[in-house]
């Protein structure tokens, strides 16, 4: 029983640490893309304005 225990709490405590890394993960992703965009933007300003 005291075996059982000790795999439960490691499995309990892998998933939680995986599931703080899966969601820091889409946080990041999404803040790439964010980032992404505004470089996009910021280059099509510049490349308009230096043609006129």
């Amino acid at each position: 029983m005291g075996t059982l225990f000790i795999i439960l709490i490691v499995v309990g405590i892998v998933l939680l640490l995986l599931g703080v890394f899966v969601e820091a993960v889409k946080f990041l992703l999404w803040l790439g893309l964010v980032i992404l965009v505004i470089a996009i933007i910021a280059w099509l300003l510049r490349s308009i304005r230096s043609k006129s």
